[in-house]
């Protein structure tokens, strides 16, 4: 007679499937963390995080206030002047200059961190959803459903993206807000593709067979089994789609149809300084490689998740 092992209580299955978990992440978290693409980027953003945090305690001045007749001997286009490296004592401390409008420069790269990184995270985010949504339709239901929703997403795609997102908010108006939402609508085809054709992958595995065999209604299957085993090529896109946003909108409010003036964006910044780019190259320097660290920043990041979390590479 074959001997039958004893039942596993509740109580210890759940604890073995906790134990589990915990040590999924910690694999997952040490995975990362070997990636040095990963750790450099992930450092970066650190830096760039926390000065928007704390942007209130690190500027030195108000971004949007004009020195000219506050603060004696403020001039425009003054260059950087930071007593420590022997500027002289009497002229007025600015370490990243003074712009055009006799504002500080320094300052106002400070506070374009927060909403440059603002930016990204909520235009990434509202495509990643939408995209999301679609794509695990469009995936699971399949047929004339499938069909449907894909041949709305290649007309979107059809478009060049930034003519396309000019033309959104050209229709919507030039504000930063309307910006983000026409990059956003832009990107919803990327993520959603991503999706579908992780689901379809995803929904001929046995569990998912099990699950309907067991009568698991097909939301239930889409939401509890398919999406939370496809995240992962979304995770990867969609840190890479942060430093696309971040510079599309950048591109925007350079041209005038995102942020507009006094807000202190890195893009209008740049924009405003490019006929005083000769004559002042600070006012273009210093926004644009902040812009091009963050950038780099999400660009290392999400090659190093992409290694990390593929098992084809991670060996």
């Amino acid at each position: 007679m074959t001997a039958t092992a004893p039942p596993i209580p509740e109580a210890v299955a759940g604890q073995l499937v906790g134990e589990g978990r915990t040590s999924l992440w910690r694999d997952t978290l040490g995975n990362i963390l070997r990636q040095r693409n990963a750790v450099v980027g992930l450092t970066i953003l650190t830096f760039f995080v926390l000065v928007a945090i704390f942007a209130d305690q690190v500027a030195t001045h108000d971004p949007i206030a004009v020195l000219l007749g506050q603060e004696e001997g403020a001039k425009k286009l003054a260059g950087p002047c930071i007593h420590a490296l022997g500027c002289p004592a009497a002229q007025p401390e600015h370490y990243f200059g003074i712009d055009q409008n006799v504002r500080d420069v320094f300052s106002r790269v400070v506070h374009g961190t927060r909403i440059s990184l603002q930016i990204g995270f909520l235009t990434v985010g509202f495509a990643i959803v939408i995209g999301t949504l679609i794509g695990a339709v469009s995936g699971y239901a399949g047929g004339k459903v499938d069909n449907t929703l894909m041949r709305l997403m290649d007309v979107i795609l059809a478009f060049p993206a930034l003519l396309l997102a000019i033309a959104i908010v050209t229709v919507l108006g030039t504000t930063l807000l309307n910006a983000q939402l026409a990059i956003g609508i832009v990107a919803i085809p990327i993520y959603a593709r991503i999706m579908r054709a992780s689901v379809l992958s995803i929904k001929e595995r046995d569990y998912v067979t099990a699950s309907q065999a067991l009568g698991e209604s097909g939301g239930g299957i889409l939401f509890r089994r398919i999406l939370p085993n496809a995240l992962t090529p979304l995770i990867v896109q969609g840190t890479l789609g942060i430093a696309g946003a971040v510079i599309d909108v950048a591109a925007l409010s350079f041209l005038g149809l995102g942020a507009q003036p006094p807000t202190a964006e890195w893009g209008s910044m740049i924009g405003q300084a490019r006929n005083s780019m000769f004559a002042a190259p600070h006012l273009v320097i210093f926004p644009g490689v902040a812009l091009a660290l963050t950038v780099l920043a999400f660009n290392l990041l999400g090659d190093g998740l992409r290694d990390a979390l593929d098992p084809r590479l991670n060996r």
